[in-house]
């Protein structure tokens, strides 16, 4: 049995845009940068849970819409001194379509 649930198509997302996957485990933020490269992380920041959906996307990154807290969409970890983490989730593109693995999502 496959893990991977089709999100969207690659052009369903703007680029430096998001969409919001509500799943049992939380809201996740899937983005797409300017490149076209597509990340999944957890949607609340590690500061005061802003929505990183809404935040704006520059390069591999999110600025949070609350306090202007940047996270690496890579890695989750927070930059410029500030100390905190979100989860990231393994995600595909195929066929240009938007796969997220989801047995990230049950641990």
């Amino acid at each position: 049995m496959s893990n991977l649930i089709d999100i969207a198509a690659l052009t369903d997302i703007p680029k430096r845009g998001a969409r919001v996957v509500k799943t049992g485990h939380g809201c996740v933020a899937i983005f797409r940068t300017i490149g076209d490269r597509v990340f999944a992380i957890d949607d609340a920041c590690p500061h005061k849970n802003g929505s990183l959906s809404e935040g704006i996307v520059h390069g591999n990154a999110v600025t949070c819409p609350l306090h202007n807290w940047v996270i690496d969409l890579e890695s989750g970890q927070t930059q410029g001194g500030e100390e905190g983490s979100v989860s990231t989730y393994e995600i595909t593109v195929k066929d240009g379509r938007i796969l997220l693995d989801t047995t990230s999502l049950q641990k």
